[in-house]
């Protein structure tokens, strides 16, 4: 059960969104002062060329895979491939991609991309997937896209992370409207050592249908709902003038808004509610605001939302490069500043501000890891280490000041789930971190995180050499489940993968790649899960004998 409470404390943050849409307006502007560094980042020339061919070179991929497992599939076999998944013992898909990269009109000052991914699957919720369309368009830096496309995670190794906290990559992606400055932006006056990028999108979810029949109608779900994500990137650092230090720090937010939210109550029937609409409920999404349905005394900000601040430390060698990197979560104000007010009066001033009194929370919840890169062809590229600890919560009490009783604790945040909305989660899939159990293991026919309280030790390693690719992911994992519903006793999750690749790059089976997959869990959180997973793709450019 998300709850923020609308207090002062959000004017601090009312122009996060604003102030992030001024400055991708900034970037696409045409002028010289702000568009210093377009050159040289290759994105316009002088002699940029005069035609575009909107329809090549056109990059194409096609792609089977198949899956066969003893119980579910296991967590490194399923997770953080944007949802393109089953859970199922036995299931796989053919996928067929087709897109012009915005990449391809580089040395113009803007560009035209677009992509279709298509795919007809066995063993999952839907037998036809419209996994990506899109079409984008770029003026100078920034990019104005629609639709859906898969977004990598920011700071993170997207091969080798267990995940991030908001947006990470384990759900379908949500078709949506996004402005954004996808590589890092040179601040004008600050002679190349600080650098910004972002992004603000608005989308609607498309489970609908999934959640209706996963429930059986006779659980809590939502339909319509609308989607919401901002985020903001500073970059301290002059690599260029090989200074081997760099600093990024972000803030990543998301909310779930509008729709409708059918809930069960304690007699089984279902009750629903209508959110937010109109305008007022995309401001509120932007700068947190408004109020639910039903509450009444207690006024919470409307929807579902939660963020990350994100921030990671670089030391670039010229061989390899050493980063250290956290992910802080937070689904309430108290998380987010770790702190809440607490200052409120009593008898008939309960509701009025009298001190100046906050509490202050401990500092424990966070994602921590370590990643060492090298950046040549060497047996190992990459190796990373994370700790995760999200049992904290801002505690486990949760109550509101009363007239009595003038403390307020803002406790038992509840990650990835809310009391109206059905939690951070897309098709089943959590649209964080999948080490948050997601609801798509439920057996129940609830819609819910069922283990947001845990610890967890996270590995990953991949290399190789010529042709051949490796990956290998372990997770060590302990639960406790929810405050709301623990687990009598702590329940503990082993998952590994292991993955081979072979490219062939010459002869006539250039551009086939061929890969195989092995993974398993060991515990109570997931089950007893061994698996295995097949897969292979060719890619190329669909019309290159036409290119000049």
């Amino acid at each position: 059960m998300t709850r923020w409470t609308s207090k002062p404390i959000w004017n601090k943050v009312i122009g996060h969104g604003a102030m992030m849409v001024a400055t991708i307006v900034c970037a696409m502007s045409g002028r010289p002062a702000l568009a210093q560094h377009l050159y040289a980042s290759g994105n316009a020339t002088d002699n940029q060329p005069k035609e575009i061919s909107l329809d090549k070179p056109l990059q194409y991929k096609l792609e089977m895979q198949g899956s066969l497992s003893k119980g579910r599939t296991p967590l490194w076999l399923n997770a953080n491939k944007h949802g393109l998944s089953s859970l199922k013992e036995a299931n796989g898909y053919m996928r067929a991609a087709v897109e012009r990269p915005l990449s391809t009109d580089s040395m113009r000052r803007w560009g035209v991309g677009y992509g279709a991914d298509i795919v007809a699957a066995a063993g999952y919720d839907s037998h036809f997937l419209v996994q990506q369309a899109y079409v984008e368009a770029r003026w100078l830096h920034g990019v104005l896209s629609a639709g859906s496309k898969e977004t990598p995670m920011e700071l993170k190794n997207n091969r080798l992370s267990s995940g991030s906290q908001t947006l990470g990559i384990n759900a379908r992606p949500v078709p949506q409207l996004r402005l954004a400055l996808p590589q890092y932006w040179d601040v004008p006056g600050t002679n190349g050592w600080l650098h910004f990028k972002g992004h603000l999108a608005y989308g609607i979810t498309t489970d609908d249908r999934w959640q209706k029949d996963f429930t059986g109608g006779e659980q809590s779900h939502t339909e319509n709902v609308h989607f919401h994500s901002k985020a903001g990137y500073l970059k301290v650092g002059k690599e260029n003038c090989y200074y081997p230090f760099s600093l990024e720090a972000g803030l990543e937010m998301a909310a779930l808004f509008g729709g409708k939210c059918h809930v069960r109550k304690d007699d089984g029937s279902i009750v629903t509610h209508e959110g937010e609409s109109g305008l007022a409920a995309y401001w509120h999404a932007l700068k947190p605001a408004g109020h639910d349905a039903e509450e009444d005394t207690y006024q919470n900000v409307a929807g579902d939302l939660m963020g990350s601040w994100v921030a990671r430390v670089n030391y670039d060698a010229d061989t390899w490069k050493l980063s250290f990197y956290a992910d802080k979560f937070f689904e309430d104000h108290s998380a987010m500043f770790q702190l809440d007010y607490d200052g409120y009066g009593s008898g008939e001033e309960w509701m009025d501000k009298k001190r100046s009194r906050y509490l202050i929370y401990n500092f424990k919840d966070m994602l921590l890891g370590v990643e060492l890169a090298f950046k040549y062809d060497h047996l190992i590229r990459h190796v990373l280490l994370e700790y995760i600890y999200t049992k904290y919560q801002s505690g486990p009490i949760y109550h509101d000041h009363t007239p009595p009783l003038a403390d307020h604790i803002g406790g038992d945040d509840n990650y990835y789930n809310h009391h109206l909305y059905r939690g951070w989660q897309h098709w089943g899939q959590v649209m964080g971190n999948p080490l948050y159990r997601s609801p798509a293991y439920n057996d129940d026919g609830t819609i819910t995180v069922k283990n947001n309280r845990f610890k967890a030790l996270h590995f990953g390693i991949d290399g190789g050499s010529g042709p051949l690719e490796y990956r290998f992911m372990a997770t060590c994992q302990e639960g406790a489940g929810t405050y709301q519903d623990p687990y009598h006793h702590s329940h503990h999750n082993l998952s590994v993968m292991a993955e081979a690749s072979w490219h062939f790059n010459t002869g006539k089976l250039c551009g086939w790649s061929v890969k195989g997959a092995c993974g398993m869990d060991i515990g109570g959180i997931l089950g007893n899960n061994y698996g295995a997973q097949f897969t292979i793709a060719r890619q190329g450019i669909l019309n290159q004998r036409h290119r000049k």
